[in-house]
């Protein structure tokens, strides 16, 4: 039997469970049945009637002895029943945008990334606007998690002096229209979305130019050509140095920095295999990796020719902004580029993280009414063996489990998360006298192993969990049962725990950058007390972090009220994508042709 401690997912291109395609599904088809209404989330929690009134005595309680761990049992499907129906205001000046991307939450998740193109898309699309996903067809996706799935065109498109016969599918996910591209060629097989036998690069740089072949071939002329990441980073070049040229004239191009880290290295040969003349960008104003000037002038980043050629730039929060303008090798460039660079924030989608509506939940609950909550994290203490097994009889056996913090930690185990800071809150929540629980999956073995040795000499005892695997439905679960969550990344672009947890009432304690100094205010910094919501601090060294947990500790305990008034509050802050949404309007609407 798989070790519930250490287990590892079934389908590594697919992070979320099938329960969330289930109520995509069950969306749609209510949508079909009465398109007047579209079933949002309201953010301020709306009275949700008996969904979080959850008796103590109709709830199993789970123990790690359990042959089948309680985040891998039977889920009822997501309903679009307890959602509350709110209007959003149709904008007046409507786009067809297209989103060219590796990466698509949930059919083809590996990071943030897939999450940030379905949530804008689906944002979008709720504002009326057309809006489309270009996505390889990766032999891992399931077919039967696409709905309405059908062959759209057959082309050709070119790679490396050939044409390559190619299929264009149609589909619909998350309430999206997705275009899914697949070659006859050997690119984007294997049983995941990165790590197949082929080489990426190329396979990368034949969809971008397939992308444009199939608007090219169908007479599609989107408004606004939305690409993401490096992988992407070659569509621009292509797109006004070649199909600009043949029919392709209305579109307008931005682009999406989600992590500076993945640049795209790509050399002219490369290059050329899309059909462009790799050696015309081997300059410092198009494309040529700035660290190699003067040793390897014919390396290029595919990430910087996506800058340069764009019409507008965005990473991913206004912090992330100025700290890549001010260090890095790209800061040059987008200096250059400072007139069409913008930062803007992530968001979440507020309707799949809803504590209020969450089937993963055993107990529902909301701002106004947290009782739920208790139930969350004893339920998690429980299943875990971190909470004792006596018998539950009334609301009296939830009281001793909250006097101990419970810290989770959900991340990837990179060298960018704060490897060293994580373990350190391990030994320094066990000082404390709290409890932490740590979920995640590291792609380098050395770490792998650091972290399952900690595993072995944790696990067992009272107070530590570390969980190396991903999982969706233990992701919600750890949220609601959290009193705080910590991301003491070393850089972090945006952040979704910070963003996720305060949803769900987890206090974040997180290191002061990027996207998390833009979302998280200290607890006691008086400039900022109106925003206060959380635990800060600067450092990359312990000591930093123990001053913010010391603090964070203090104030549960002593100051339980605050305390509460804090977590009441941080349920309420509306970090929804339709809040965010209309910021990449407004730059959408500023470079898109106008006839």
């Amino acid at each position: 039997m798989e070790c519930a401690f250490t287990g590892k997912i079934s389908h590594p291109c697919l992070v979320n469970s099938s329960k969330v395609l289930l109520y995509r599904r069950k969306e749609m088809r209510t949508q079909r049945l009465y398109p007047s209404t579209r079933f949002k989330v309201q953010v301020g929690f709306g009275k949700q009637g008996s969904s979080t009134d959850v008796g103590l005595e109709k709830i199993v309680w789970p123990s790690p002895n359990d042959e089948i761990p309680f985040w891998k049992k039977n889920f009822p499907s997501w309903d679009t029943g307890p959602a509350v129906p709110v209007d959003i205001k149709k904008d007046s000046d409507l786009m067809h945008i297209i989103h060219v991307t590796a990466e698509m939450a949930p059919i083809a998740k590996v990071g943030g990334l897939g999450d940030v193109v379905t949530g804008l898309a689906r944002a979008c699309l709720s504002r009326g606007h057309s809006v489309e996903i270009m996505l390889p067809f990766y032999e891992c996706i399931q077919k039967q998690q696409i709905t309405d799935l059908v062959l759209l065109t057959n082309y050709n498109s070119y790679h490396d002096g050939n044409w390559i016969p190619t299929n264009a599918y149609r589909g619909i996910v998350s309430d999206i229209p997705v275009i899914f591209i697949e070659p006859s060629n050997h690119f984007f097989k294997g049983r995941q979305v990165y790590g197949g036998s082929y080489n990426e690069l190329e396979a990368y740089l034949f969809f971008s130019r397939a992308c444009l072949e199939w608007m090219q071939v169908t007479g599609t002329q989107p408004d606004i050509i939305h690409v993401h990441e490096w992988q992407t980073g070659a569509l621009p070049l292509l797109y006004w140095d070649m199909y600009t040229h043949l029919s392709l004239k209305k579109p307008r191009i931005v682009s999406t920095i989600h992590n500076m880290e993945h640049y795209g290295e790509c050399r002219q040969e490369q290059l050329s295999k899309c059909g462009l003349d790799g050696s015309i960008y081997a300059t410092t104003d198009k494309a040529v990796d700035d660290r190699t000037i003067g040793h390897n002038p014919e390396r290029l980043s595919l990430l910087k020719g996506g800058i340069v050629y764009s019409n507008a730039v965005v990473t991913v929060s206004p912090t992330y902004l100025k700290e890549t303008l001010n260090s890095g090798w790209l800061a040059s460039t987008l200096i250059r580029s400072r007139d069409k660079y913008f930062g803007i924030l992530n968001g979440i989608d507020a309707y799949m993280w809803n504590p209020a509506i969450d089937v993963f939940l055993p107990a529902k609950f909301h701002a106004e009414r947290p009782k739920g909550k208790k139930i969350c994290k004893y339920y998690v203490q429980r299943g875990l063996g971190l909470a004792p097994e006596s018998t539950v009889a009334g609301h009296q056996v939830l009281d001793k489990p909250q006097k101990v913090p419970l810290i989770v930690c959900i991340t990837r185990l990179v060298a960018q998360k704060g490897l060293h800071l994580i373990t350190h809150a391990i030994k320094r929540t066990e000082e404390l006298g709290g409890q932490i629980v740590v979920l995640g999956t590291a792609s380098d073995g050395r770490v792998q192993n650091e972290f399952e040795g900690l595993a072995n000499l944790h696990n067992q005892g009272p107070n530590v969990r570390i969980l190396l695997m991903y999982s969706e439905e233990l992701s919600h679960m750890l949220y609601a049962a959290a009193d705080m969550v910590l991301v003491p990344s070393i850089y972090e672009p945006c952040g979704l725990a910070q963003m996720l947890g305060m949803r769900y009432g987890a206090v974040p304690v997180v290191r002061k950058t990027g996207g998390l100094a833009d979302t998280v205010f200290d607890i006691d910094d008086q400039a900022n007390r109106d925003k206060a919501n959380g635990f800060t601090f600067e450092g990359i060294d312990e000591g930093s972090l123990n001053w913010a947990l010391d603090r964070a500790f203090a104030y549960y305990r002593e100051k339980p009220d605050e305390w509460n008034g804090i977590v009441q509050k941080i349920m309420k802050i509306d970090n929804s994508w339709n809040n965010t949404a209309g910021k990449y309007i407004e730059i959408y609407g500023s470079v898109r042709l106008k006839c």
